[in-house]
């Protein structure tokens, strides 16, 4: 029996930058357009061209994607201008994309109230700007906003729409649960009859999650014949957020009768990184994981003591819908040393390391991820450091520098044209191969004079490091009070275009900025095959 093909949409750098509180920067969304690519997904949508200036720097330098199609997000022309004459239109459509997704009314309401035009003039600008992305050469797709609650109160006209975008040249109808009140039945049905008078149509489901729904009703869209998928990582959204991929994606390759019916671009191996994906999302946006959350929560396998342990140690199945290594994720219990294995061996895998199962050194190496994991570290969006902690366990990393001491002034004075300025100047003493070496740097800020300190002079290191740039930095503080432990993440880059993030833990802000900067060097001096 042959499958049906799903598509996957992913719009968490669009809809999910929506959410209070996130403000994704461009490298941001690079990490995330990356990760998202190597998913497996179909198409990322990358945000808005020049609807801010993060989304038009964004555009500006598209994301090497490997697989993934680069999408634009806009809307329809603007009622009452030409398309030329439209500066928003433009925008979205000169962005080097290999589609657009255009969203248009198909509510009469709204274009009788809010949009204040003709409804036959609603259905030219629909027709038109999709036609216009077509003729450029983008795939286009039309994000029918609001449509469930257009169809329920003019079925006709909501059905006009769809036929004036698909008549135009649009790829995908998405049919969009703008306000997300509408249940999973009537979406069941709704679909369901969209496809009957539009079986040409290529349907798509936008569930946003205010009824705590979306998964269930982008589930029931699929059935009643959606066949691409919108959503975002760990459900972010404006509101209450959107369908959440993180569930979706798993329920859809491993649950009936998903499974057996339908087909995605993600393999059962890239579905075991969608754990690790997910906490890289929240450590960008220097947040804890949910812990709750279904499939890839720190908890989700987790099993208290008592009745359901005694279960466990006779079948996994008992109190687990899924293995929890399908989705990269791991047991939480006294007997869980084989899960930790086996989730530790497909890390090293990742990172090219190749050891063997029985070695003796991964029993250590797995107890000491533990205890770091315990103290405050995390290797889910530090994979630098993570690599370096398991070639040391493996005796596997160069000894390229010691570090002797090190020291940090801040000093706010007047300049010489009489501007307070604030100031930070760093000494580092470092022996290299012997020799002691007493390096001074000043920079924006005490990280940054560490940083060029401790590069000014690495003897003959120093010209690997040259193209060596911190790119981004994010603190989090793990604990309360005078005493707070301090998580430090720094991303890296240099001139060949690799980028890494590393992670420091201690009491000491400067402390832990201080371990992920060494971390970041060492991997430099590492991954360019430097002998120490």
């Amino acid at each position: 029996m042959s499958k049906e093909r799903l598509y996957l949409f992913d719009t968490t750098l669009r809809d999910g930058a929506q959410t209070q509180g996130v403000d994704f920067s461009v490298e941001d969304k690079r990490q995330i357009a990356l990760a998202l690519d190597a998913l497996g997904l179909d198409y990322i949508e990358g945000g808005w061209p020049g609807a801010n200036p993060t989304d038009t720097s964004f555009f500006s330098e598209r994301p090497p994607l490997k697989r993934a199609r680069f999408t634009a997000f806009g809307m329809t022309k603007r009622a009452g201008r030409s398309l030329s004459n439209d500066p928003g239109f433009a925008a979205v459509l000169a962005a080097d994309t290999d589609a657009v997704c255009l969203v248009g009314k198909t509510w009469d309401f709204q274009v009788d109230v809010a949009l204040e035009i003709p409804r036959d003039e609603n259905l030219a600008g629909i027709a038109e700007s999709i036609a216009a992305v077509k003729a450029k050469g983008r795939e286009p797709l039309f994000d029918a906003e609001h449509f469930f609650d257009g169809y329920k109160a003019n079925p006709e006209y909501a059905l006009s729409c769809l036929q004036a975008a698909h008549d135009a040249g649009a790829r995908w109808l998405v049919l969009c649960d703008t306000n997300g009140g509408t249940m999973p039945e009537d979406v069941y049905e709704i679909v369901e009859e969209v496809k009957t008078e539009l079986p040409q149509a290529n349907l798509g489901i936008h569930a946003h999650n205010d009824t705590e729904q979306a998964v269930a009703v982008s589930l029931a869209a699929v059935r009643a014949g959606a066949r691409q998928v919108q959503g975002t990582l760990n459900g972010l959204g404006e509101r209450c957020g959107n369908a959440n991929l993180c569930s979706i994606l798993p329920t859809l390759l491993l649950k009936e009768p998903y499974a057996q019916q339908f087909e995605t671009g993600v393999s059962l191996e890239q579905l075991a990184q969608i754990t690790r994906i997910s906490r890289l999302l929240d450590e960008i946006l220097n947040r804890a994981a949910n812990r709750h959350a279904p499939y890839v929560g720190p908890s989700a396998f987790a099993h208290k003591g008592g009745l359901h342990s005694s279960a466990m140690l006779k079948d996994t199945r008992t109190y687990e819908h899924v293995p929890p290594e399908t989705v990269g994720n791991k047991r939480k219990i006294l007997v869980s040393d084989q899960a930790g294995r086996s989730n530790l061996l497909s890390r090293l895998a990742d990172a090219g390391i190749d050891v063997d199962a029985k070695d003796p050194r991964l029993s250590r190496l797995l107890e000491d991820i533990k205890q770091r994991e315990f103290l405050g570290y995390t290797y889910d969006g530090a994979e630098a450091s993570f690599e370096l902690l398991a070639r040391r366990a493996l005796g596997d990393v160069p000894d390229y520098f010691d570090i002797d001491s090190f020291r940090v002034i801040v000093e706010k004075r007047h300049n010489a044209v009489g501007e307070q300025v604030t100031v930070s100047e760093a000494t580092v003493r470092v022996k290299v191969g012997g020799e002691t070496l007493h390096n001074v740097g000043t920079g924006h800020g005490p990280v940054d004079a560490l940083s060029n300190a401790l590069r000014r002079d690495l003897g003959k290191y120093s010209a690997v490091l040259e193209d060596l740039v911190l790119v981004d930095y994010k603190v989090r503080i793990l604990t309360g009070g005078t005493e707070a432990i301090t998580r430090v993440m720094v991303e890296s880059k240099d001139g060949k275009g690799a980028r890494w993030s590393t992670v420091g833990v201690s009491e000491n802000i400067v402390d832990a900025s201080f371990e992920a900067l060494v971390d970041s060097i060492y991997y430099k001096l590492l991954r360019d095959g430097v002998r120490a």
